[in-house]
């Protein structure tokens, strides 16, 4: 028998006994279409295996690929313990809802409802930007999981009407949202330690997703040969430790300068000394004059005293300075080791390195 279409509307509050029935019509194991404002999704119940399976017969495809795990909001996504959490929530922040599928690597316990769709420890999650579909998403007590409405390897269906002539024989009901806004399937993104892959481009390229995940951090102190290159050292190591890769690999771009410092100056001899104490090469580094226009381009710019945070405040627009600050959260200067002995710069070294680990989980 074709399954039963029923209107669920984008701009308008979906009918309360709509989304009843396609709750109750997943909860029973059943397969529903759904719509997007990509393409229309086939969804199952995540944690029934029989309806897990039904969907990868449908659709003709390796039951072993991962379904993407569809939510009506990221908050279980973000507190599912999955890393980079900095990252992932500028990329929910900025994506969801919306035509991105993030690809992320939680802590599936053994027991949790997900762990049907988690492949490999991975599972990928996106937020609809369909309002009726959330709705209905919102009201499921269990993990829902879809794919494209399509077989595999076929274009993905647009419009409800498609879908039901398509595939009603095999549904449980047809919800028709009109026919979605972008047709296209959504970029895919994996993210997590190691790892920043785009696995598929769509309305979103990967320049895109690489700009909103990483951060431009820019330090300053006087002559950009002491202090602010061994703080951007330091960052960018502290960065590569948590991402467990190189940190422009995720669009991070860090870097330093000096609000009086000349061009092509090489690091102290001692910044040098104390940098590759700890495996960490400061001999390349050349000055550079922290410019109003290099100091508006970052999103966070690190100050190394009061002074140099004044003027570079001065210096730009009224009201484009709340990125600038001082790199010390409690708001003190670092001294300046500048002429003296190793010991010295070693023991701002690792104040600095301290407080570049109070301000990490704002970055990754």
């Amino acid at each position: 028998m074709a399954a039963p279409l029923r209107p669920l509307p984008h701009d308008v509050p979906a009918d309360p006994p709509v989304v009843q029935e396609a709750v109750e019509a997943l909860a029973a194991g059943g397969l529903v279409a759904l719509p997007t404002e990509t393409v229309y999704g086939l969804a199952a119940r995540a944690d029934d295996p029989a309806a897990l399976t039904r969907l990868a017969e449908l659709k003709g495809r390796d039951p072993a690929r991962a379904f993407t795990w569809h939510l009506d909001e990221g908050a279980a996504l973000l507190g599912s313990g999955a890393r980079p959490q900095a990252v992932l929530r500028r990329l929910a922040g900025r994506y969801w809802p919306g035509p991105v599928t993030l690809v992320v690597q939680p802590p599936v316990d053994p027991r949790d409802r997900l762990r049907e769709i988690a492949k490999d420890g991975w599972i990928g999650a996106r937020v609809p930007a369909h309002e009726g579909t959330r709705q209905v998403l919102a009201a499921c007590d269990f993990p829902v999981v879809a794919s494209s409405a399509n077989t595999s390897g076929e274009a993905p269906l647009l419009t409800a009407a498609d879908v039901a002539a398509a595939f009603a024989d095999d549904l449980a009901l047809v919800l028709d949202g009109g026919a979605a806004r972008l047709g296209e399937a959504s970029a895919v993104l994996a993210v997590g330690p190691g790892r920043f892959e785009v696995l598929r481009e769509g309305v979103v390229d990967a320049e895109d997703l690489r700009r909103t995940a990483g951060r431009s951090l820019l330090f300053v102190c006087t002559g950009n040969t002491c202090r602010s290159p061994m703080a951007e050292t330091l960052a960018r190591d502290l960065l590569a430790r948590r991402l467990e890769a190189d940190p422009a690999a995720f669009g991070f771009t860090v870097g330093s300068a000096g609000v009086s410092a000349g061009n092509g100056a090489p690091a102290s001899e001692q910044a040098v000394e104390v940098m590759a104490a700890r495996g960490l090469d400061l001999g390349g580094h050349g000055s550079r004059t922290a410019r109003a226009d290099l100091v508006a381009g970052a999103d966070h710019v690190y100050c190394l005293t009061s002074a140099h945070r004044d003027l570079l405040v001065h210096a730009l627009p009224p009201g484009a300075a709340e990125h600038v600050e001082l790199l010390d959260p409690d708001g003190r200067d670092v001294p300046d080791p500048f002429g003296a002995p190793v010991p010295v710069y070693a023991a701002c070294a690792e104040a600095m390195l301290e407080m570049l680990e109070h301000r990490a989980d704002d970055w990754a």
